[in-house]
């Protein structure tokens, strides 16, 4: 039987952006959907994907680009980072003919991490990230939790009864939203070993030669040992036997492939207490959950060393899941608030007009006093500009917290609001 196709809602934004700008990359981790997006509006128009993943498609357009690229309707390239010259290429087509929608192109690699791409392509570009599929794409659901908490807070109600236990997270969290993985549940850790393993050897051989690289796997697990906290290079570099500045590059490259997030620390210029170090974040929770060995059923027995990991992993696929409504949307930035006397707030959401929204990830039932108390300090920082508050928790209902700071079950992020 035919898999159920699941819709993405990247692919309204990939349409949208084509009306607007001469080229359009779509960037993400291998295997998370790029392609089948591609397809699937290429199929819309009539049109023909050139995948460039392919020897022969590779040699061909290699030989003679302008013969590909030179067409009068929009052309669909897959996987653009394996021949990065073209990129010149359509640079020249661009300035030639500059109307909306001319390339759309799909990368596995950052652009900006390949040879001379980031000044190529200035001012013609605009990139749209695809991340694993979120909870709401899984279930034909269409999410507005952020948009809600963004602009209109006040309206979520005061009570909502919680339609998912602590061990639906647990699996929700461990399956991830790869696409393959999420399909396969009895060859889900074999692809997940696999998946990191070539994603280490042969994607990393693209973009960098390694001086070191048998070192990098090592690196990576020692990531997802620190997915949802503050990136702590020293450590990392130290358990992996590796140069701080070594380690420091080797995270980039992994970002670069998409297998980690840094997001980044917010509010620097607001007072001189806060922190300026990045949180990391593993992109697919799935992914996080086998480098660590965390299994639902090891959570079920309440094993101690899969206990003491749930709640930065369970941070990690929250703000994963926020992630991906904020990169349905234009007018958001991300970050995160710590200070130097500990006063935190997981991710920071800023609206284009400055107004701050915070979310703060509790893996309990209850909410105590302190632990709303980084969103209680941002808020009294920040004044009339702190826009909305929300402590996410594995509890029942939702309701009003303090002044303009709420409690919400984190399963609402994935139920119409």
């Amino acid at each position: 039987m035919a898999a159920q196709h699941i819709a993405r809602r990247v692919s309204d934004v990939v349409v949208a952006r084509m009306s607007e700008v001469p080229v359009v990359a779509l960037q993400g981790p291998r295997s998370v959907g790029k392609s089948t997006v591609l397809n699937e509006i290429a199929r819309r128009r009539n049109a023909t994907v050139i995948n460039l993943d392919l020897p022969d498609i590779r040699a061909a357009v290699k030989s003679d680009p302008s013969l590909y690229l030179n067409q009068p309707g929009t052309v669909f390239i897959d996987e653009y980072q394996r021949l990065p010259e073209i990129l010149d290429v359509i640079k020249a087509e661009v300035d030639a003919d500059f109307r909306p929608g001319r390339f759309v192109l799909t990368g596995s690699t950052r652009f900006d991490a390949l040879p001379r791409s980031t000044q190529t392509l200035t001012g013609r570009i605009h990139f749209v990230s695809i991340w694993p599929f979120s909870q709401g794409e899984l279930g034909a659901v269409h999410e507005n939790f952020l948009d809600t908490a963004v602009n209109q807070p006040a309206s979520i109600p005061a009570r909502l009864s919680r339609t998912a236990e602590r061990q639906d997270y647990a699996h929700r969290m461990c399956a991830g939203g790869m696409p393959i993985a999420v399909r396969s549940v009895t060859g889900r850790n074999r692809w997940f070993d696999d998946y990191a393993t070539s994603s280490l050897q042969r994607d990393v051989a693209t973009i960098s030669s390694l001086r070191r690289g048998a070192e990098l796997p090592n690196l990576f697990a020692r990531l997802a040992g620190q997915t949802g906290q503050v990136l702590n290079m020293t450590a990392a570099a130290k358990a992996t036997n590796l140069e701080v500045s070594t380690a420091s590059s080797y995270v980039t490259l992994l970002e670069n492939l998409f297998l980690v997030h840094r997001l980044p620390a917010w509010g620097r210029t607001l007072r001189a207490r806060a922190a300026s170090l990045p949180k990391v974040h593993v992109v697919d929770s799935g992914l996080a959950a086998r480098l660590l060995r965390i299994t639902p059923e090891r959570l079920a027995l309440l094993d101690p060393a899969a206990l003491s990991e749930f709640g930065h992993l369970l941070e990690s696929f929250v703000i994963g899941e926020l992630m991906k409504q904020a990169s349905w949307s234009d007018h958001v930035a991300l970050g995160h608030w710590r200070t130097h006397d500990g006063q935190e707030v997981d991710l920071v959401v800023e609206r284009d007009d400055g107004a701050i929204t915070g979310f703060e990830v509790k893996a309990g039932r209850d909410v105590k006093r302190n632990e709303a108390s980084g969103l209680v300090a941002l808020r009294d920082t920040l004044g009339d500009k702190f826009n909305a508050g929300f402590v996410l928790t594995t509890g029942d209902t939702a309701y009003r917290y303090d002044d303009r700071i709420y409690v919400c079950p984190i399963d609402r992020l994935w139920n119409p609001v």
